[in-house]
């Protein structure tokens, strides 16, 4: 006898549970530790009230076979899922196909400008940047570093891939940010889908992209990488033009500024410094993205630290987690001093 038998019985439900088809008692389900001792002794085993476990699809189901059990319900999400994927993927594979062109044209380019030109192509953008000579010695000696070890064509591809993913993470997600703080009502519907984004476990972005595309294709890990790392710079950005100063923006209404004159020329020039600390935040998610997407074909340094996972190399492992970081320090400090920049340029 199952725990919560007396429930159905007292409810009247008996000959509905009963006729399902199922096995002996009309269960089609495992039998519970409870009824395999009571049918092998011949008496039902009794529960003590500190043993009753909690009513469970499973634990219902041992009682009445009409109720589903637990793997029913994720059996029919997948069919579910897999019901809809072909109609899916027609209205997802155009939409997301310009992220594989650009993904493979970033690789390309990334891989084919020889180290000699590329390598003082990024000290000039950093320098550019930063306006620091320290900064630029720093990403010098990083790269040096990195193409000494024969890890240069793979730190080129992580660097290609948080390139493209960051860029649409900012065209993307500063209008989101905009359009949340000139609405409240978009801002209310907006947060419930970041925070289910923020806290989904990395993993779980490539359950349903396996499904829909396939591992050849690189979009497979983009959009993976641009729905973890998006967060920051929408909600930062969204926080930075709803502090900017209420004095200030009755200032430029009284010099008769329209609402996009004040947008572009009032607020989102006081909100610069939130929106760069956003980029910062979304770049670093981006390579930590790059590193997990590496389970599903993402190329860069991730294949290593995977291939020391796999196949117990430590020293790959470990020198390769060393390039992470030192390409993580670069873009960390670079971003930070486009942001001191930006500090320093702001009225006091």
């Amino acid at each position: 006898m199952a725990t919560y038998d007396f429930i159905f019985d007292k409810l009247g439900l008996r000959d509905w549970c009963d006729g399902s088809d199922g096995g002996e008692n009309g269960s089609s389900g495992p039998m519970s530790m409870a009824d395999l001792l009571g049918k092998t002794t011949g008496d039902a085993v009794e529960v003590s009230a500190w043993d009753t476990p909690f009513p469970s699809l499973d634990n219902l189901h041992d009682a009445c076979d009409a109720i589903p059990q637990s793997r029913d319900l994720t059996t029919g999400l997948e069919s579910g899922f897999l019901n809809i994927k072909d109609s899916l993927k027609v209205v997802v594979d155009p939409l997301t196909q310009p992220l594989s062109w650009a993904l493979n044209e970033m690789l390309w380019v990334m891989q084919a400008v020889p180290w000699w030109i590329m390598i003082p192509l990024l000290m000039l953008i950093t320098y550019a940047v930063g306006r620091s000579r320290k900064l630029v010695g720093l990403v010098a000696l990083c790269f040096g570093f990195l193409a000494f070890v024969d890890y240069y064509d793979y730190t080129m591809q992580t660097l290609a891939i948080i390139f493209v993913c960051a860029f649409i993470c900012v065209l993307l997600g500063v209008p989101i940010g905009i359009a949340m703080s000139r609405s409240d009502r978009t801002q209310r519907i907006m947060i419930p889908i970041l925070d289910m984004l923020q806290t989904l476990p990395p993993f779980v972005y490539l359950i349903p992209l396996i499904f829909l595309f396939s591992v050849t294709e690189p979009k497979l890990y983009g959009i993976a990488i641009i729905l973890y790392a998006i967060v920051p710079v929408v909600r930062l950005t969204d926080l930075g033009i709803r502090l900017v100063d209420q004095d200030v923006i009755e200032a430029a209404d009284a010099f008769g500024m329209t609402s996009r004159q004040k947008l572009f020329g009032v607020q989102i020039p006081l909100a610069l410094p939130n929106i760069m600390a956003g980029v910062n935040q979304t770049i670093m998610m981006s390579l930590a993205m790059v590193v997990i997407a590496s389970l599903v074909s993402a190329p860069g340094l991730g294949v290593l630290v995977l291939r020391g996972i796999r196949s117990l190399e430590l020293g790959v492992g470990l020198l390769s987690g060393l390039g992470i970081v030192l390409l993580a320090i670069i873009l960390d400090r670079v971003t930070k001093a486009a942001l001191a920049r930006i500090n320093s340029s702001q009225p006091k």
